[in-house]
Order: C-alpha cells, then sequence, then structure tokens
C-alpha cells in the first residue's frame, strides 16, 4: 500500500514531494495525517482513483482504402483500435474527407493508405502520426499507373508485411510476437490464393484469358495469370468521352478478342456498357467484379476469390468455390 502511495502521476502530489517542497513542512505532516487517516478508513481506492498512472493508451490507426482496412484488422486484433475511413463498395477515386474522418487522423498514431494515388483525399492527410503509402513500400519499383494492386495475391502479401512493420515499434513489446504470428499466417493465406488463382486460371484455353471492363483495374491480376485485359474506355477514348470512331474500334478490338462476356463494376451497368454490349453481341456479366476494395460482407480474401470466380465462369471455366471457401475460412481464422 505504500508502494501504491508513493507512485507519482502526473497531477497528483506525493507527501515526499511535499515534504521538500519550499513552501513548509507543515504542509507535508498535514498531508501525510490525511493520507494515513483515509487508507485506515477504507477509501483508498476512492481517493488514489485520479492519482494511479493511467494505463497506456491503445494504439489508434485508420486504414483509408483499398483492402487495407480488413488486413490491418485481421493483423491488429485487439492490440489496435482500428478505423476505416472508405466503406465497403465506396469509391476511392472520388471520396472526400469528412469531419469525422479528419478528427480521427487528427488522433491517429498510424494511418495507412493504398499509396500509387488510389484516393487523391490522401494527399490531404492532417496528423500527427505517421503515415505509410502502403503499396509505395511495397512496391516500389512499380512505375505504372493502375494503383489497384491488391488483385495480385503476391501484392497483398507484401502489404502485410508492410501493414505488419509499422504497426510493430509502436505496440508495446509483449503484442509484437502475437503481431508477427498474425502476419505470417496471413501471408500464408494470400501465397494459398495465389497458387488457387493460378489453377483456376490455368483451366481456361488461352484464348479465353480475356477480362473486358470499362476502366483499367485488374492489370496486376492479368499480369501475374497471363490474362489480356481490355479496359474498353481507357484505352480507346479520351478522358472516357465515347467518340463515334472510338465505339468502332472498341466493337472492333472486343469482338476479335475471345471475350465471352463483358465485365461490369456494377449492376445494373451503365449505358456505355449496355450499348458496347448490343454492339458487340457479348451479355454483361450477371454478377459485378468487386475492383475498388472489399466487397459488402466480404473479407479481402473472399472478396478475391469472388472476382476470380466471377471472371472464370464468365469466360467459360469452371470455380472451384469449394476451395475458395476453405481459403475465406482460413482468412476469417486468423485469431
Amino acid at each position: 500500500m505504500v508502494h501504491l502511495l508513493r507512485r507519482r502521476t502526473k497531477g497528483c502530489r506525493d507527501p515526499e514531494d511535499l515534504q521538500n517542497d519550499n513552501h513548509s513542512q507543515r504542509d507535508f505532516h498535514l498531508s501525510a495525517r490525511f493520507w494515513s487517516r483515509t487508507v485506515l478508513a477504507g477509501g483508498v481506492l476512492a481517493v488514489f482513483a485520479s492519482c494511479l498512472p493511467a494505463r497506456a493508451a491503445q494504439l489508434t490507426v485508420v486504414a483509408v482504402d483499398g483492402t487495407l482496412c480488413d488486413i490491418t484488422r485481421t493483423l491488429a486484433s485487439s492490440a489496435a483500435a482500428v478505423t476505416c475511413l472508405i466503406p465497403p463498395g465506396g469509391d476511392p477515386h472520388g471520396y472526400r474527407l469528412k469531419p469525422s474522418d479528419r478528427q480521427a487522423l487528427a488522433k491517429a498514431d498510424l494511418v495507412l493508405h493504398n499509396g500509387f494515388g488510389l484516393t487523391p483525399s490522401a494527399s490531404k492527410i492532417t496528423t500527427s502520426g505517421k503515415v505509410v503509402a502502403v503499396g509505395n513500400v511495397a512496391l516500389p519499383r512499380y512505375k505504372g499507373n493502375d494503383p489497384h494492386i491488391w488483385h495480385d495475391p503476391a501484392n497483398s502479401a507484401a502489404m502485410v508485411t508492410v501493414v505488419a512493420n509499422s504497426m510493430a515499434p509502436l505496440l508495446p513489446q509483449a503484442e509484437r510476437a502475437a503481431l508477427g504470428a498474425r502476419a505470417a499466417k496471413a501471408k500464408a493465406v494470400f501465397v494459398a490464393l495465389g497458387g488457387w488463382a493460378g489453377a483456376q486460371f490455368s483451366g481456361l484455353p488461352a484464348a479465353k484469358r480475356v477480362l473486358v471492363t470499362d476502366h483499367q483495374t485488374y492489370s496486376h491480376l492479368a499480369s501475374r495469370y497471363g490474362l489480356k485485359e481490355i479496359s474498353m474506355l481507357d484505352s480507346y477514348t479520351t478522358g472516357g468521352v465515347l467518340r463515334p470512331s472510338s465505339f468502332q474500334t472498341i466493337t472492333a478490338v472486343v469482338k476479335a478478342s475471345g471475350a465471352e462476356v463483358i465485365f461490369t463494376s456494377s449492376l445494373p451497368a451503365n449505358k456505355t456498357l449496355r450499348r458496347i454490349s448490343r454492339s458487340t453481341g457479348l451479355p454483361i456479366a450477371k454478377t459485378p467484379l468487386y475492383g475498388e476494395g472489399v466487397a459488402s460482407g466480404q473479407t479481402a480474401v473472399s472478396t478475391a476469390t469472388l472476382n476470380i470466380c466471377t471472371i472464370v465462369n464468365g469466360q467459360g471455366g469452371r470455380c472451384d468455390r469449394g476451395a475458395a471457401e476453405k481459403l475465406a475460412q482460413r482468412w476469417s481464422a486468423i485469431p
């Protein structure tokens, strides 16, 4: 009990401090008698409640965009409080920071965003905490213009490493080993996801390994697995404006591509995609692709398997959904 009495906390005065104070010895004796009587009366908890040192505040992390919310929460577990800014299904390209976002950012110890310009408003972040553009650190040599790097599972595994390395120095020593264990399991799931994805795409004839979309979103996935990505509006229009000449070119390219379907990011598809669908004779996929992050109610891993199955099935292949579910379960089981 005496030991507790002598623990110093900002805003509380210790009897020894009073004894050494320049005011008077009288203050010390009065204070000492007060403390003794309080302890003897059994009121020590109430008196010392405000004088005991505060427990170290929990690490606060803000995850801005892409799949970082799910990756960060999975790695953090209960070791950190994670706030996510862009909700599932949100558009990072046009996202504007809300007052509540700015408040969360101002209080954060660590801010994680995808990088590569995925969310332009991330350049306006104001915080005293550490800010990490995870993609730029994970892929320091990438010079392309597609920020959706997580669609390649190998890149997602690299992002796990960056997130874990960013969090570790900010956590108590006792929490770091568990973080490392979770990171190892997370990377193992992404490695397994990469192998599963390769098996799904290899089941497609080479001529059918085609991905027709409106905007460039899956170049990392396409590069990893040998797909031909045709991002119609980005490749054949100026500023997304579909002029007659562009429309004719797109129609010819898509017809000759071997594509079975046109993939969309939302349903119902927009007017431009419906028009291209009519001109090419290709249907629009009945299931959308989730290109900007995690689908509602899904995880980073289950969203990836959902996208891959949509592509494979749309192009006439058969996706192993049983194995996909096992991968999602492994991810969700990370403690």
